[in-house]
């Protein structure tokens, strides 16, 4: 039962997102109206840092060793809360994937909390999280040392449907290279080893493979070199595949009968193959469930109705790679519904989606969830302890010197 105190914490959150309404909304279609692809995202870091620069925030850029990546602290407590701020966007398509909404929800959640910091006795660490479409942001800057210290982390992400605690698949890519050997495809055929083949090779075993996939396991790719004329036996062809399963022990299996289906190609036609990673792998997201029934709460609360459990337990949100934050530190990734007719992300339709009233509503009520959230559970001594405790044992594994809140 909310007490008191938290619900007049949660008051003042609410009225720190009200006082900062148009700014949140300017940030979120400033994003929209220039998407910029992985790791290339300098005008939207530089716009999520002045947000929160301007209130005081102690703002480090280029963390971990990415050039777009971000760090944005306010309070002196001892217990450190994550806000992750995506901000890539699609190939073509551009926010096709709302992140320009993540980005200021997470902005919005930073300054809720800001006024009601020292009394909660915590540290904001707003995280700009670069190349989460491909590239795996949140992966390296969990290696490289931006997220030690962190009790809990937490971002919102745009949606056809209000999930609080959402599933995701692990996700793996290959990238493959065939070399054969050039000639003229008409007059000496006999004389050209075909890269093209190979790959036709490769994508044939894949389908008849797909028979016999696990529960969960899915391939998906595209060819991203095919040949340079019809009239020359290709050389070179290139292609990239992502490979998705249910957890990460099945996806290891899944890549070795996949990797299997790409030598059959070169086997085949006496190509030469190379094989290369893009992104690294991407855990399965583990929602921390006091974390989820405390968001549950806060939605309901703000007039949303989030799908029964059920309806959680069936909808695969894609992959994500908060599912390794969550993974090492309690967290929640929860799914926030906008209108969008029939689309769905990685759609144009949903793009134009993420730039309406309905995504403003949930830059808004996703801000102020995650904030309620944040208050209710470091006003819940027993899961405050908890949480701290968690942290200084990651922190003390890993060999690193305790943290005692302030900038990344």
């Amino acid at each position: 039962m909310t007490s008191d105190r938290e619900r007049f914490l949660q008051d003042r959150c609410a009225q720190a997102v009200a006082q900062h309404t148009e700014k949140l909304l300017e940030l979120s279609h400033r994003i929209h109206a220039e998407p910029e692809l992985a790791f290339a995202e300098h005008r939207s870091m530089a716009a999520v840092a002045a947000a929160v620069g301007a209130h005081g925030f102690e703002v480090t850029t280029g963390v971990g060793g990415l050039d777009t990546a971000m760090t944005a602290s306010s309070g002196g407590g001892e217990l450190v809360v994550a806000l992750c701020a995506e901000y890539d966007a699609l190939p073509e398509i551009g926010h096709a994937c709302g992140h320009n909404i993540i980005a200021a929800a997470s902005v919005g959640a930073a300054l809720a909390l800001q006024p009601v910091a020292d009394e909660l006795g915590i540290t904001i660490r707003l995280i700009g999280t670069p190349a989460e479409e491909i590239g795996g942001g949140k992966v390296l800057l969990l290696e490289r040392g931006v997220f030690d210290g962190v009790a809990m982390a937490m971002m919102v992400h745009p949606s056809p449907y209000e999930i609080c605690e959402p599933r995701s698949r692990a996700i793996a890519d290959l990238e493959v290279h065939y070399r054969g050997r050039e000639s003229h495809a008409a007059a000496a055929p006999e004389l050209g080893v075909n890269a093209a083949d190979a790959l036709t090779v490769a994508q044939v075993a894949i389908g008849l493979a797909r028979q016999h996939l696990e529960p969960g396991q899915q391939v998906h790719g595209i060819v991203t070199h095919g040949g340079a004329a019809p009239n020359i036996v290709p050389a070179h062809t290139s292609a990239m595949f992502n490979l998705r399963a249910a957890e990460m022990e099945s996806l290891r299996r899944l890549e070795h009968r996949i990797r299997c289906c790409l030598e059959a190609g070169a086997v085949a036609t006496g190509a030469t193959m190379e094989t290369s990673t893009v992104s690294p792998d991407y855990a399965e997201l583990r929602a921390d469930s006091r974390l989820v029934a405390a968001y549950r709460e806060a939605i309901v609360r703000l007039g949303r109705v989030p799908a029964g459990r059920d309806e959680e337990t069936s909808r695969i949100i894609g992959s994500t790679d908060m599912g390794n934050v969550t993974q090492s530190i309690p967290g929640i990734h929860p799914a926030i519904a906008i209108e969008c007719g029939d689309a769905v992300p990685h759609q144009p339709d949903f793009a134009a989606a993420c730039n309406t009233d309905s995504a403003d509503r949930a830059v808004l009520d996703g801000a102020t969830a995650m904030a309620w959230t944040v208050v209710s559970a470091v006003t819940n001594e027993g899961l405050r302890a908890e949480l701290l405790a968690g942290a200084t044992r990651r922190l003390a594994t890993s060999g690193k010197p305790a943290a005692t809140g302030g900038a990344a």
